[in-house]
């Protein structure tokens, strides 16, 4: 197996990007108009992959600082705090054809999973800086990993109106960091390593606060409690499982 380049490394991190995009694609099954409790429901899945990933997220981190992976998780909750004081409710907003409260939300979860990508596409350089096969493993297990990412974007845009199609470009563009930042990492490996559990607690900061303080409430007004709790656990256990699987 040859060692590996920085074209290389840029293309395989593109391809983890694209892979995001993909999973928007299962709700072009979706015929019947959006009503409340199909939304609660797309809140519910989208918080138990989120609250998957995250506990992935926080495992990685620390294994290599569990200091900085637990700093980087306070200074992802302190940004997104500070991000949404900022843009209050949403007015004025309009995004991917949603707007006010609804456009706050989408722009709030791409920037949550656009801080997710940029320390997944860290993960990808570094690893390619370990070797080819390592790299390639890393490369197969993020790809995958960012299909069920991809549905849950979608499941907070498209019920907004956000066609599917928006919503998996949307996707993608959030996951554009990996290659970006792919490549860097590769080349500069022992500088980036430090700043990897940092940028995965950063992300699972972010992250958590959106489940608790966005999706699962809204969820709740739409369905049972009892539902929302079988819905979350369910989503939870089948990312987790993609997860276990792909390690």
């Amino acid at each position: 197996m040859s060692d590996p380049t920085v074209t290389l490394v840029f293309v395989a991190a593109l391809i983890t990007a694209l892979a995001t995009g993909i999973g928007a694609l299962p709700l072009l099954a979706m015929k019947t108009t959006v009503t409340p409790r199909w939304l609660a429901l797309g809140n519910a899945v989208a918080a138990g992959l989120m609250l998957a990933a995250c506990f992935s997220l926080i495992v990685e981190g620390f294994e290599f600082s569990a200091p900085r992976t637990l700093a980087g998780l306070l200074a992802g909750l302190a940004g997104i705090w500070i991000a949404k004081r900022l843009f209050d409710n949403g007015d004025g907003l309009a995004v991917a054809g949603a707007s006010g409260a609804d456009a706050m939300k989408i722009l709030l979860i791409m920037g949550v999973m656009t801080v997710h990508s940029a320390a997944e596409g860290i993960g990808v350089g570094v690893a390619y800086g370990g070797g080819r096969e390592l790299g390639d493993f890393i490369t197969i297990a993020i790809a995958l990993h960012n299909v069920p990412e991809g549905l849950a974007i979608a499941l907070v845009m498209v019920p907004r109106g956000a066609s599917v199609g928006k919503a998996a470009v949307w996707s993608i563009f959030s996951s554009l960091p990996q290659p970006l930042l792919a490549v860097p990492a590769f080349l500069f490996v022992l500088t980036f390593t430090p700043w990897l559990p940092v940028g995965l607690g950063l992300a699972a900061g972010a992250m958590l606060w959106m489940i608790f303080s966005e999706l699962l409430p809204e969820a709740s007004e739409g369905i049972e409690t009892a539902t929302l709790g079988m819905v979350v656990t369910l989503a939870f256990t089948a990312m987790l499982g993609v997860t276990l699987l792909l390690g």
